[in-house]
């Protein structure tokens, strides 16, 4: 299951705002209660119901993550239209109640789902994932969890990750910062109509400017920055505050609007995918449909989509829409790990079924209670003393988590692979030996390193930002190995080059050469663009970072130049012009990657070179999958035929490497037999689903030292 590349990611939410509103300043009409708005009950089931089918993998769904801006729009019509009320009913906003109510209405039941989830991934989750779910509690907390996944989806090994059980809590967040500002607005704008429209107008125009510049950009910016979102919601505050103008349009236009608006958003629904470039241009569809809906049941005429969706199962399903948003995302998350099954289109349709049970559970017992509650209602202090409660107790809870890890089950001490290989006459032979006994392992050793739970240190050159993010281009001094050293060696492509750093920093020490390491996440070394999913756009950063390494290199004329970059397809081939190859993702296009291999190759004719080719990939993010089975660890090896991807490239590249004179070293003998176990003696092969630990790297020192530097052959 996938989360926006981010993304099935993704990374996606809905929240619904109180079901009983005041329709702004819309005039009662026969057959419409000028409170209650079934239409909007109904327009709430519409967008829940698409994001869960969207998660829960009905593919003519993929685009069902609009539910959200659905809500967007929703939310920013009623709240204006509780604020504009009030203020013209009182003269006057009170701040206090009206964050008073929305603690009752928001936080009991996320408070409930949040808890239960943190219990939940305690028990059933891998023990590697809980200290993430556990910080994410504590941003849930304090609504940032937006600005949180936003940096996530920008960096290379954080977007990698599984998605989080509460990381649909990101468009509570967005509305929630909205709500710290929106109120202020309307005070200080309202006694002038004039200026309320020109500013809202204003702010709405910025805010879907930044948003269409920023899609292009840096996407998960975009997606989940309250700042690119607000225009969603200040449409449907523009349609609050004009409402009674509205109100008055023709019959057969609300008829229009009302069946036009629908078909955009099943329309979006229907075609938008995980590849589309979202919010930008491409949400204007959902929210003007939202906006055209809501906009016709001001009007409420024959023939219009208002009586569907005021029927009795969609206002039932609206009702109950906030909290199965906020139990789908967990229950689809934790339930396979709780239920030892697969993630498959019925189990997650009966999750999803699951969590409404849960929904109506909680509305119920939880929901209604509280925002019902004529004592904690009465007094605005007291409502904020309840939500204030709440929220400390997540945090609580979440920091607590934090500073813990479930216990994992491990077996005796295994044999140091590090002192091992470094004692060995014949690295190669103990090595294999060590693969071969720790093949058959069912249970981590208890002297595992690094330890399961934290396998996330970085190569060195990472903190120096020597290894360059997607949107970074900056080339850097990044001089290791013995800085002194006569003799300079590079080191250059993406993260699987990166990973190499350790050792090859290492052998550059002990042979007292210069190392100049300048990597780049997902920026391999072959002459191609590809498409970048973490940007969804063409990942044009990296032919300029790629000339810039060329460049240096030809100036420096190093003594030994090595490659390493992985041998996928990224997001796909592009041509120079960013339209897709013709040719599908997958071995048809080795011979592509081959020739664009042989053109980088040929920019360094006459400076010695040396190819690592890819390492075996794991089946899985290993830390998880170990923690997840650790009485049978094994389950996490991998046949190497399977772990060898795309085999026909890679003995096409490493062809046009030896036309081209460079050195091939093929590192899967020092990673596999048959089979590619994921710990090797006591060290963890893997620290994620493709990255050697810095402490594997460290191991092989004695491996590719020789490789590098052959010994002179002798004379006969």
């Amino acid at each position: 299951m996938v989360c926006c590349s981010l993304v099935k990611s993704a990374v996606q939410s809905i929240v619904s705002p109180p079901p009983q509103t005041a329709t702004a300043g819309a005039p009662p009409t026969r057959g419409h209660s000028a409170g209650f708005r079934p239409d909007i009950e109904g327009l709430r089931a519409i967008a829940v119901t698409l994001v869960v089918l969207s998660h829960a993998g009905i593919g003519r769904f993929e685009g069902g993550y609009v539910g959200v801006d659905v809500f967007f729009v929703i939310s920013g019509f009623l709240i204006t239209t509780l604020l504009l009320a009030e203020q013209a009913r009182a003269g006057r906003i009170s701040l206090s109640r009206f964050y008073a109510r929305r603690a009752l209405r928001l936080l009991p039941v996320a408070t409930v789902t949040v808890l239960a989830t943190v219990a939940a991934a305690w028990f059933f989750m891998p023990a590697t994932r809980f200290h993430e779910i556990t910080v994410d509690a504590v941003y849930s907390t304090f609504y940032g969890m937006n600005w949180r996944l936003a940096a996530q989806g920008v960096d290379y090994l954080a977007a990698a990750a599984e998605p989080s059980p509460l990381q649909h809590l990101w468009s509570l967040a967005v509305e929630e910062q909205f709500y710290v500002v929106w109120p202020l607005l309307i005070m200080i704008t309202f006694r002038s109509r004039r200026l309320l429209i020109g500013t809202l107008t204003t702010l709405a125009v910025v805010s879907l400017g930044m948003s269409i510049w920023q899609t292009g950009e840096a996407a998960p910016w975009a997606y989940f920055g309250s700042h690119t979102r607000a225009w969603e919601l200040g449409v449907g505050a523009l349609l609050a505050v004009g409402a009674a103008r509205v109100a008055r349009m023709p019959a057969g236009l609300a008829v229009t609007l009302s069946w036009i608006g629908l078909l955009a958003i099943f329309g979006s629904a229907l075609t938008f995918t995980e590849e589309t470039s979202f919010p930008g241009y491409a949400a204007l569809l959902p929210v003007l449909g939202t906006a055209a809906v809501i906009a016709a049941g001001m009007r409420p005429s024959r023939g219009g989509a208002h009586p569907l969706l005021g029927i009795w199962p969609m206002r039932q399903i609206g009702k109950l829409s906030y909290g199965w948003y906020l139990w789908h995302w967990p229950i689809l998350m934790i339930g396979p790990y709780a239920l030892d099954k697969e993630p498959t289109l019925g189990v997650d349709l009966a999750l999803a079924a699951g969590s409404l049970v849960l929904a109506l559970i909680t509305y119920h017992l939880v929901e209604n209670p509280f925002r019902n509650s004529k004592p904690l209602r009465a007094k605005a202090r007291t409502g904020l003393a309840v939500g204030l409660a709440l929220s400390s107790l997540t945090a609580l809870a979440g920091g607590f988590g934090s500073r813990h890890t479930p216990p994992v089950p491990t077996a005796e001490a295994a044999p140091g692979l590090a002192a091992g290989l470094d004692a060995a006459t014949d690295p190669q032979a103990r090595m294999t030996a060590l693969i071969t006994a720790s093949i058959g392992a069912t249970r981590m050793p208890e002297n595992l390193t690094p330890p399961v739970t934290s396998p996330a240190e970085l190569p060195a050159h990472n903190a120096d930002k020597c290894h360059v993010d997607h949107r970074d281009n900056t080339i850097r001094p990044c001089v290791y190995g013995d800085p002194a050293g006569k003799k300079t060696m590079f080191l250059i492509g993406d993260s699987h080059a990166g990973h190499w750093f350790t050792t090859v920093d290492a052998i550059a020490r002990a042979n007292n050469w210069r190392l100049i390491a300048l990597t780049k996440s997902a920026c391999q070394i072959a002459d191609v663009l590809v498409y970048q999913p973490a940007l969804k756009r063409s990942y044009d950063e990296c032919p300029k970072w790629r000339d810039a390494v060329f460049a240096r290199v030809q100036q420096e004329k190093p003594n030994l130049l090595v490659f390493a970059s992985h041998d996928g397809d990224n997001g796909g081939l592009l041509k120079a012009s960013g339209k897709p190859v013709a040719k599908p993702v997958g071995a048809q296009n080795d011979g592509l990657w081959a020739q664009a291999w042989a053109n980088s190759f040929a920019r360094v004719r006459g400076i010695p070179a040396v190819l690592i080719q890819d390492t075996p990939w794991p089946n899985d993010i290993v830390p998880n999958c170990l923690t997840a089975h650790p009485k049978k660890i094994d389950v996490c090896n991998s046949p190497v035929g399977k772990a060898i991807t795309l085999p026909q490239r890679r003995a096409l590249i490493a062809r046009a490497a030896k036309a081209a004179g460079i050195r091939v070293i093929d590192p899967t003998p020092w990673f596999c037999t048959d089979i590619c176990p994921v710990v090797i003696g006591d060290t963890l092969v893997y620290r994620d689903k493709g990255h050697m630990t810095v402490a594997f790297a460290r191991t092989l020192t004695p491996l590719l030292g020789p490789a590098l530097f052959p010994p002179a052959k002798k004379k006969k």
